[in-house]
């Protein structure tokens, strides 16, 4: 520990730490505490702003969602590779947190809000359509016309591609510097990335009770622009804070940076430009979701084949049967992914149409019941993480594989429990919000026993030579989660006027019909890990 920037003089923590951690951890909290705040204020507004005010159909809406946080999950990929080879860490994330500023911003640019003249009405006036085409008053419609502000909406496809380049910056990064900050050996390493965590969850839960509520009472502008000013205050703190991280943020080479590529930019440069010049890609893709969901599948495929190729070819037996249990780990949490992630596409429209979000007199926005996740994981985390310990004390400590099932089986129970709810509507015909409580509880029980051990899982399975792209096949599987979470969503797709379902307890058995499908995913693929869970175990050679 002699060697780490968190020694201890004559057992009294140095001038560089704060409450027995370094000052470096605290920026790197309150940078991702800002950015978080930032993510999720926007996210759990994005399908009901679409849906409401845009008046996409709900399909269309859950294709954007789907398309946005898959490509969110992506481009760290990319992202920490250019950091790790060229640009750093601290360059990375300043330069990730100015296209999020400019993305979060430009979110709040509403235009104005569509209208929708359904079949059978009779014009009292003109109307104008999207491509220019005037239909005199007096017409009597033949068929659903629905009027939008396309160029607010460029716009709004404009700030997303900002948005998921700046994340692809500046996410993976913010991270590694926390790891650089203690030495391998140092015992309050585990603690740090707690403190950290707590970070991420306290940003989550202050955005999705303050922007959403913004968004939903005031104004959807109001909303992201609240979401916006969140990144402003970490980039802020972030190169505030540079001293205390004392150059581990620093690029590798700096002497790669200043080199001229094709005798015309350096390379930095030459990165920037690429990275802004990215945007109009983005901009068309994040419109075509089959596009994302395609290229994430076979990225995938290729990536993973590639690792067991490699692992075969080039492993021990040992090494190889190691990535074959990590291949199956990763698999199963898409599985689980696609399943917790509805909770910003079905389960925040199920919140929104049939659930009765009165309580006391005070109305619940549909949005704020995503705040419940990140509020459940701050009083969760650190029991669960006791509960590991004094069941290893008994060696009762379940290992990887069947940590993985019962949080799959946690997320199929979660859709359970909405299940049995829509059996007891109110006088109103809609749902008790107690249900909905419950559900996010389980699978967030069922988060703590998958996520906290999953990238711990890929360091030690994964042949040391090839963990970084290890690293980025489980993002990958992540990302692609992320797409398939709204295809299934799609399966509760409500066909509805002005943004409102015109029948609720239609609408409670289309969603009821959804959430058993998604239970029976859970459950099954849950019980088939924990079948073949000691058969994993065995091939992990003792990693726990």
């Amino acid at each position: 520990m002699a060697q780490s920037n968190l020694r201890y003089v004559n057992g009294h923590a140095n001038s560089d730490e704060l409450f027995g951690h370094p000052k470096g951890l605290y920026v790197c909290f309150a940078t991702e505490l800002w950015e978080r705040f930032s993510f999720y204020g926007m996210k759990y507004l994005l399908l009901l702003y679409l849906t409401k005010y845009h008046l996409f159909s709900d399909g269309e809406g859950l294709a954007v969602l789907g398309s946005y946080a898959g490509l969110v999950y992506t481009l760290p990929v990319i992202g920490g590779m250019l950091a790790d080879r060229y640009l750093g860490m601290k360059k990375s994330v300043i330069f990730g947190g100015i296209l999020l500023c400019v993305g979060h911003f430009l979110m709040a640019v509403e235009g104005h809000q569509a209208v929708q003249y359904v079949a059978g009405t009779m014009l009292i006036s003109d109307i104008t359509l999207n491509n220019g085409t005037v239909i005199s008053a007096g017409t009597l419609l033949t068929q659903t016309i629905k009027i939008q502000d396309l160029a607010a909406l460029n716009i709004f496809y404009l700030a997303l591609s900002f948005i998921v380049v700046g994340v692809g910056f500046l996410k993976p990064n913010i991270s590694t510097i926390v790891g650089q900050l203690y030495s391998k050996e140092d015992p309050r390493r585990d603690s740090g990335f707690t403190i950290f965590y707590m970070g991420i969850n306290l940003g989550a839960f202050a955005a999705t009770i303050i922007c959403v509520y913004l968004g939903e009472t005031f104004g959807w502008g109001y909303g992201f622009g609240a979401a916006g000013i969140g990144m402003p205050f970490g980039l802020f703190t972030f190169t505030k804070g540079l001293k205390y991280l004392h150059g581990l943020a620093e690029p590798p080479q700096p002497e790669l940076l200043v080199e001229k590529v094709w005798g015309l930019l350096n390379r930095e440069y030459l990165i920037y430009f690429s990275a802004v010049a990215s945007l109009s890609v983005f901009w068309l893709v994040i419109q075509h979701e089959p596009v994302v969901f395609a290229a994430q599948q076979v990225l995938l495929v290729v990536s993973g084949v590639g690792l067991v190729t490699y692992a075969v070819l080039k492993g021990s037996r040992e090494e190889m049967q190691k990535m074959l249990v990590l291949m199956v780990l990763i698999a199963s949490t898409i599985v689980f992914w696609a399943l917790f992630e509805q909770a910003a596409g079905s389960m925040t429209l199920f919140a929104d149409r049939v659930v009765e979000r009165n309580i006391a007199g005070i109305e619940i926005s549909a949005g704020q019941f995503g705040s419940l996740n990140a509020g459940f994981i701050i009083l969760l985390a650190l029991p669960f993480a006791a509960l590991w310990v004094w069941l290893d004390k008994y060696k009762l400590n379940p290992n990887i594989p069947v940590k993985f099932a019962l949080g799959i089986i946690q997320a199929g129970l979660g859709f359970g429990v909405l299940v049995i709810g829509a059996q007891f509507p109110n006088e109103a015909g809609k749902i008790s919000l107690w249900w909905l409580v419950l559900a996010y509880l389980i699978h967030t029980t069922g988060e703590l026993c998958l996520s906290p051990v999953g990238l711990s899982a890929v360091t030690k399975l994964a042949i040391h030579r090839v963990v970084g792209l290890s690293m980025g096949v489980w993002f990958l599987a992540t990302a692609l989660s992320e797409t398939l979470a709204m295809r299934l969503g799609k399966m509760a797709a409500i066909d509805t006027q002005g943004g409102e379902v015109a029948n609720v307890s239609e609408a409670i058995v289309i969603y009821s019909q959804l959430f058993e499908f998604l239970m029976w995913i859970g459950l099954g693929t849950g019980v088939a890990l924990l079948l073949i869970a000691p058969l994993l175990k065995r091939g992990m050679h003792g990693v726990r």
